[in-house]
């Protein structure tokens, strides 16, 4: 690659990934895809970074499919695009079920992909004017690979009016149905990610990791006899943890856990 296409930062325990193609407005093709997968992979595996930050250079967050990848993906075959698809399937998978934290800091444009890469993320922020858009029905396509983490975050009533509609809506609009979790002014964006990424370093990193395994194991499950009894079984595993233990013994002695002193 002939340009730094994705960047990546270590501040402290903050790691941060930066898409860095302003000038296509962060637009992914496979090798953007590529490298994202990478670094995200690396982030996960290193055990001093407590939180990841995704972000996207120059004007917009990301414009979702670079056009030059949408024309050469028109020539495949149906075999080379299902092959094509799940990279992009193995990046959104890879940020969702990542060890540790994840946010997305939204601005500007986010259109397609860009949605998605929003909404695998556990976390996500976006200046109150930012353009969302589920822009493929315009080009014949479907949000297709995005379409689990995207209806996870809005739900189906949501997506079957944005999926066929493509309408643009905004980053109030966004937090009222569920894509993101705080949409402020731009001039308050940064402050807002302190304030969530100091709650963040307030957990203990392995429970966090816990919890976010135990969302993905019981959402959308009735709450039945095995759902309690996996429950039960997970607070137990939860309690006798390294991570449970210095809580709960912190806690009751009115000290600081190691988690904290690491990061303070």
């Amino acid at each position: 690659m002939s340009e730094n296409i994705v960047l990546t930062d270590i501040n402290g325990a903050v790691g941060t990934i930066t898409m860095n193609r302003p000038a296509l407005h962060n637009a992914f093709n496979e090798d953007m895809i590529a490298a994202l997968t990478t670094a995200f992979e690396e982030m996960g595996k290193n055990d001093a970074i407590r939180a990841v930050v995704l972000r996207g250079n120059g004007k917009s967050f990301s414009a979702g499919g670079d056009l030059n990848w949408m024309r050469k993906t028109a020539e495949y075959g149906f075999d080379e695009n299902v092959a094509d698809a799940m990279t992009l399937g193995k990046l959104l998978k890879t940020i969702n079920t990542l060890p540790k934290p994840t946010i997305a800091v939204v601005h500007g444009n986010a259109f397609g992909g860009g949605v998605g890469l929003t909404a695998c993320c556990d976390i996500a922020i976006a200046e109150k004017n930012t353009t969302f858009c589920l822009s493929e029905v315009r080009i014949g396509l479907i949000p297709s690979i995005i379409a689990p983490y995207v209806i996870s975050c809005i739900g189906e009533r949501q997506a079957r009016r944005f999926f066929m509609t493509a309408e643009r809506f905004s980053g109030k609009k966004a937090r009222k149905i569920g894509l993101v979790h705080e949409s402020p002014e731009a001039e308050e964006l940064e402050d807002v990610l302190s304030g969530i990424l100091s709650s963040l370093m307030d957990g203990a990193p392995g429970a966090q990791r816990m919890g976010k395994e135990l969302i993905r194991e019981i959402a959308k499950r009735p709450i039945d006899d095995d759902v309690i009894a996996h429950t039960a079984q997970k607070i137990a595993e939860a309690r006798a943890s390294d991570d449970g233990k210095e809580g709960l013994s912190a806690f009751l002695n009115k000290q600081e856990p190691g988690w904290r002193k690491q990061v303070s």
